[in-house]
């Protein structure tokens, strides 16, 4: 995928990053017009940073992945893998997987982040090494609800273990989603470069 970062340029290239960074831009403002009608929300100027920060790198992956490569299975798998990482994030800032979003069993999730981009990078974001990064995703998330389970992190909190049992099911079927894009874009080393390591 690296070292390709011409555009391509095509109406729908235009279309998608309008999308992305049009998007970005309508989430950002949502919690100010939602502040006018939701008693009990009020963002500090914190929240705002925050929320912007994280719009800002889901959207600037997109584009990234949209310059360097025209194929849909890899740019499809990079959506997937960016939008449930920006949802983890969120759910964890916001009311937390394991208990509330104080607790700190939901470091965790992060780390399955961490372990994601780590193996991007190893994987110099090449389609077959994104595939079994994300196919680890995975596996930590499954074990990261086992182990929330075992322990009994959260029990005391409203529907637990259901949320345990269906955030896991949720962002391990997202990552394998993932991966399986990116499995089927390494079927297809021409349309991305580096594609067959």
């Amino acid at each position: 995928m690296t070292g390709n970062l011409a555009t391509t340029g095509t109406g729908l290239d235009r279309m998608l990053r309008t999308l992305f960074w049009g998007g970005a831009a309508a989430l950002w403002l949502a919690p100010l017009a939602a502040q006018q009608f939701v008693d009990g929300m009020d963002w500090s100027v914190l929240d705002f940073v925050i929320w912007g920060v994280m719009l800002l790198i889901a959207a600037g992956v997109c584009e990234l992945a949209l310059r360097a490569t025209g194929d849909l299975a890899y740019r499809a798998g990079v959506v997937v893998a960016v939008g449930a990482g920006f949802l983890l994030v969120w759910v964890n800032l916001a009311v937390g997987i394991i208990g509330g979003e104080d607790d700190p069993a939901n470091l965790m999730f992060f780390g399955i982040l961490a372990a994601g981009v780590i193996g991007g990078l190893a994987a110099d974001f090449r389609a077959r090494g994104m595939a079994r990064a994300l196919l680890a995703m995975a596996v930590l998330q499954g074990l990261a609800g086992a182990a929330a389970l075992a322990a009994g992190w959260g029990a005391g909190s409203e529907n637990w273990p259901q949320v345990i049992y269906v955030m896991t099911g949720f962002f391990g079927g997202l990552w394998l989603l993932s991966a399986w894009l990116f499995r089927k874009a390494a079927r297809h080393p021409a349309a991305v470069k580096g594609a067959d390591r």
